[in-house]
């Protein structure tokens, strides 16, 4: 199971800025498939701030619509691999690609996360 965190404002999309996002939904993401675990509102946390929510939910991704250049390298070095997009994406879009890449052929970086989780 890989855990992921996307940056959302409708539940639905990948549509909210990583320092201005007010929720990011958690997702439990696996060869068979994914599950939602919950909603963690962020409130007025920055950058650090929101770092630490993402390792205390075990975030090993994180998908935003975008993230400057100084939070992602504080998101890396939290031990979180960021994931931005320059337009709204749908979750459900990214969860079932996940899901396939997990399944069939993981890249290095999600087989090095999968290795770790054991």
């Amino acid at each position: 199971m890989v855990k992921v965190a996307f940056f959302t404002n409708d539940l639905k999309n990948i549509d909210a800025h990583f320092g201005s996002g007010e929720q990011f939904a958690v997702y439990d993401v696996g060869a068979e498939g994914f599950s939602l675990a919950h909603v963690v509102q962020t409130g007025e946390e920055r950058t650090e701030g929101r770092v630490e929510m993402l390792q205390q939910e075990n975030i090993d991704i994180m998908y935003c619509i975008e993230i400057g250049p100084a939070a992602a390298a504080k998101v890396v070095n939290g031990k979180i691999f960021p994931i931005k997009y320059k337009e709204v994406v749908s979750i459900e879009t990214e969860l079932n690609k996940l899901q396939t890449m997990i399944a069939t052929n993981p890249p290095p970086f999600i087989k090095k996360i999968l290795e770790a989780r054991g």
